[in-house]
Protein backbone atom coordinates (compact mmCIF):
# COMPACT_ATOMS: atom_id res chain seq x y z
CA UNK A 1 0.00 0.00 0.00
CA UNK A 2 1.11 3.54 -1.48
CA UNK A 3 0.69 6.49 -0.56
CA UNK A 4 1.88 8.51 -3.66
CA UNK A 5 -0.57 10.62 -4.80
CA UNK A 6 -1.75 10.78 -8.77
CA UNK A 7 0.06 13.16 -11.02
CA UNK A 8 -2.81 16.15 -11.86
CA UNK A 9 -1.84 16.90 -15.94
CA UNK A 10 -3.12 19.18 -17.78
CA UNK A 11 -4.03 16.92 -20.77
CA UNK A 12 -7.50 15.41 -19.69
CA UNK A 13 -10.12 15.71 -21.40
CA UNK A 14 -13.47 15.90 -20.83
CA UNK A 15 -15.78 12.37 -20.30
CA UNK A 16 -14.57 11.25 -17.52
CA UNK A 17 -16.55 7.90 -16.82
CA UNK A 18 -17.20 6.69 -13.42
CA UNK A 19 -19.14 3.16 -12.59
CA UNK A 20 -20.15 1.58 -9.75
CA UNK A 21 -19.62 -2.02 -9.54
CA UNK A 22 -21.36 -4.52 -6.78
CA UNK A 23 -21.07 -7.91 -6.58
CA UNK A 24 -24.37 -9.80 -6.35
CA UNK A 25 -24.78 -13.71 -6.22
CA UNK A 26 -28.39 -15.31 -7.27
CA UNK A 27 -29.53 -18.49 -7.39
CA UNK A 28 -32.29 -19.59 -9.39
CA UNK A 29 -34.83 -22.67 -8.21
CA UNK A 30 -36.00 -24.71 -10.64
CA UNK A 31 -39.17 -22.75 -10.37
CA UNK A 32 -37.54 -19.61 -12.23
CA UNK A 33 -37.46 -18.02 -8.40
CA UNK A 34 -34.54 -16.02 -7.49
CA UNK A 35 -32.17 -15.67 -4.55
CA UNK A 36 -30.09 -13.14 -4.72
CA UNK A 37 -27.41 -11.65 -2.06
CA UNK A 38 -24.35 -9.27 -2.27
CA UNK A 39 -20.98 -9.65 -0.68
CA UNK A 40 -19.94 -6.23 -0.79
CA UNK A 41 -21.11 -3.30 1.58
CA UNK A 42 -19.71 -0.68 -0.79
CA UNK A 43 -19.61 -0.63 -4.09
CA UNK A 44 -15.57 -0.54 -6.06
CA UNK A 45 -15.69 2.26 -8.41
CA UNK A 46 -14.08 1.89 -11.57
CA UNK A 47 -12.83 5.80 -13.02
CA UNK A 48 -11.51 5.47 -16.77
CA UNK A 49 -9.31 8.64 -17.71
CA UNK A 50 -8.82 10.11 -20.99
CA UNK A 51 -5.60 11.93 -21.67
CA UNK A 52 -5.71 14.02 -25.10
CA UNK A 53 -2.44 15.12 -24.98
CA UNK A 54 0.71 14.71 -22.76
CA UNK A 55 3.98 16.86 -23.23
CA UNK A 56 7.09 15.21 -23.69
CA UNK A 57 9.48 17.55 -24.81
CA UNK A 58 10.17 21.59 -24.71
CA UNK A 59 10.42 21.84 -21.42
CA UNK A 60 7.57 19.72 -20.42
CA UNK A 61 7.56 16.31 -18.75
CA UNK A 62 4.00 14.66 -18.50
CA UNK A 63 4.69 11.89 -20.82
CA UNK A 64 7.11 10.57 -18.43
CA UNK A 65 5.50 11.99 -14.96
CA UNK A 66 2.58 9.58 -16.19
CA UNK A 67 4.76 6.59 -17.20
CA UNK A 68 7.08 6.72 -14.24
CA UNK A 69 4.11 6.79 -12.19
CA UNK A 70 2.75 3.76 -13.96
CA UNK A 71 5.80 1.50 -14.00
CA UNK A 72 6.32 2.58 -10.16
CA UNK A 73 3.20 1.23 -8.98
CA UNK A 74 4.52 -1.74 -11.47
CA UNK A 75 1.26 -1.54 -12.79
CA UNK A 76 -1.94 -2.82 -11.02
CA UNK A 77 0.17 -4.41 -8.03
CA UNK A 78 0.38 -1.20 -5.54
CA UNK A 79 -2.24 0.93 -5.09
CA UNK A 80 -1.77 4.64 -4.37
CA UNK A 81 -4.24 8.09 -3.72
CA UNK A 82 -6.09 9.90 -6.17
CA UNK A 83 -7.97 13.15 -6.01
CA UNK A 84 -11.55 12.92 -7.70
CA UNK A 85 -11.78 16.63 -9.17
CA UNK A 86 -15.42 16.50 -9.21
CA UNK A 87 -15.90 14.57 -5.63
CA UNK A 88 -13.21 15.40 -2.79
CA UNK A 89 -15.00 17.56 -0.20
CA UNK A 90 -17.60 17.75 2.70
CA UNK A 91 -18.59 20.45 4.60
CA UNK A 92 -20.42 19.84 8.05
CA UNK A 93 -21.01 16.02 7.08
CA UNK A 94 -23.21 15.04 10.21
CA UNK A 95 -21.36 11.72 10.96
CA UNK A 96 -23.56 11.11 14.20
CA UNK A 97 -25.58 12.68 17.12
CA UNK A 98 -24.28 12.47 20.80
CA UNK A 99 -25.30 10.30 23.60
CA UNK A 100 -23.34 11.14 26.06
CA UNK A 101 -21.48 7.62 26.19
CA UNK A 102 -20.68 6.88 22.68
CA UNK A 103 -16.95 8.13 21.96
CA UNK A 104 -16.55 6.65 18.54
CA UNK A 105 -17.79 7.79 15.08
CA UNK A 106 -17.12 5.88 11.38
CA UNK A 107 -16.15 8.80 9.25
CA UNK A 108 -18.03 8.63 5.88
CA UNK A 109 -19.46 11.14 3.36
CA UNK A 110 -22.75 10.90 2.06
CA UNK A 111 -23.16 11.39 -2.41
CA UNK A 112 -27.07 10.83 -3.78
CA UNK A 113 -28.22 9.82 -0.01
CA UNK A 114 -25.50 7.25 -0.06
CA UNK A 115 -22.65 6.89 2.29
CA UNK A 116 -19.04 5.48 2.26
CA UNK A 117 -16.48 5.64 4.75
CA UNK A 118 -13.52 7.97 4.35
CA UNK A 119 -9.94 6.98 4.90
CA UNK A 120 -7.55 9.29 3.33
CA UNK A 121 -7.20 12.78 4.18
CA UNK A 122 -5.82 15.76 2.29
CA UNK A 123 -5.39 17.80 5.49
CA UNK A 124 -6.20 17.18 9.12
CA UNK A 125 -10.11 17.29 8.45
CA UNK A 126 -12.57 19.87 11.27
CA UNK A 127 -14.20 18.11 13.56
CA UNK A 128 -16.86 19.74 15.52
CA UNK A 129 -19.35 18.80 18.09
CA UNK A 130 -22.26 20.90 18.20
CA UNK A 131 -21.12 23.73 16.04
CA UNK A 132 -17.53 23.90 18.10
CA UNK A 133 -14.30 23.05 16.85
CA UNK A 134 -12.55 20.02 18.42
CA UNK A 135 -8.99 19.60 18.44
CA UNK A 136 -7.20 16.42 17.01
CA UNK A 137 -4.66 14.80 19.18
CA UNK A 138 -6.42 16.15 22.30
CA UNK A 139 -10.13 16.00 21.96
CA UNK A 140 -10.20 13.06 19.40
CA UNK A 141 -8.03 10.71 16.99
CA UNK A 142 -9.14 9.33 13.39
CA UNK A 143 -7.66 5.99 12.77
CA UNK A 144 -8.52 3.75 9.99
CA UNK A 145 -11.60 6.01 9.32
CA UNK A 146 -12.82 5.70 13.13
CA UNK A 147 -13.06 9.05 14.83
CA UNK A 148 -12.69 7.99 18.79
CA UNK A 149 -13.28 11.26 21.13
CA UNK A 150 -11.29 11.67 24.31
CA UNK A 151 -14.77 12.31 26.25
CA UNK A 152 -18.04 11.39 24.82
CA UNK A 153 -20.22 13.93 22.83
CA UNK A 154 -23.34 15.42 25.26
CA UNK A 155 -26.69 13.75 24.31
CA UNK A 156 -28.40 15.43 21.38
CA UNK A 157 -24.81 16.96 19.91
CA UNK A 158 -24.49 16.42 16.13
CA UNK A 159 -20.67 15.09 15.38
CA UNK A 160 -19.67 16.51 11.66
CA UNK A 161 -16.42 16.79 9.68
CA UNK A 162 -15.23 18.99 7.22
CA UNK A 163 -12.47 18.60 4.81
CA UNK A 164 -10.92 16.85 1.51
CA UNK A 165 -10.25 13.66 0.86
CA UNK A 166 -8.64 11.07 -1.67
CA UNK A 167 -9.70 7.82 -3.21
CA UNK A 168 -7.51 5.05 -2.80
CA UNK A 169 -6.87 3.26 -5.95
CA UNK A 170 -5.04 1.14 -8.26
CA UNK A 171 -4.64 0.37 -12.03
CA UNK A 172 -7.37 -1.66 -13.37
CA UNK A 173 -4.31 -3.39 -15.62
CA UNK A 174 -0.58 -4.56 -15.78
CA UNK A 175 -0.58 -2.52 -19.11
CA UNK A 176 -1.24 0.92 -20.71
CA UNK A 177 -0.88 2.52 -23.65
CA UNK A 178 0.21 5.75 -25.09
CA UNK A 179 0.44 6.93 -28.91
CA UNK A 180 2.56 9.42 -30.04
CA UNK A 181 0.34 11.73 -32.73
CA UNK A 182 2.93 14.82 -33.18
CA UNK A 183 6.70 15.29 -32.06
CA UNK A 184 6.75 15.57 -28.05
CA UNK A 185 2.91 14.88 -27.82
CA UNK A 186 1.49 11.94 -27.05
CA UNK A 187 -1.85 10.84 -25.63
CA UNK A 188 -3.49 8.25 -23.52
CA UNK A 189 -6.50 7.17 -23.93
CA UNK A 190 -7.93 5.08 -21.53
CA UNK A 191 -6.24 5.41 -17.90
CA UNK A 192 -8.46 3.01 -15.83
CA UNK A 193 -7.98 2.91 -12.25
CA UNK A 194 -10.18 1.02 -9.66
CA UNK A 195 -11.09 1.60 -6.16
CA UNK A 196 -9.39 -0.85 -3.39
CA UNK A 197 -10.93 -1.35 0.27
CA UNK A 198 -7.87 -0.76 2.88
Amino acid sequence: MSNAIFPVLPGLSWGVLKAPIWKTQTQESVSGRELRWTSMVYPRWRVTLSYEFLRAGGGFAELQALVGFFNSRRGAWDDFLWLDQDDNAVADQQIGVGNGALVAFTVYRTFGGFSEPVLNYVSAPVVKVGGVVKTAGVDYTITAGVLTFSAAPANGAAVTWSGQFYKRVRFERDESEFEQFLRDLWSAKKVVLLTVKE
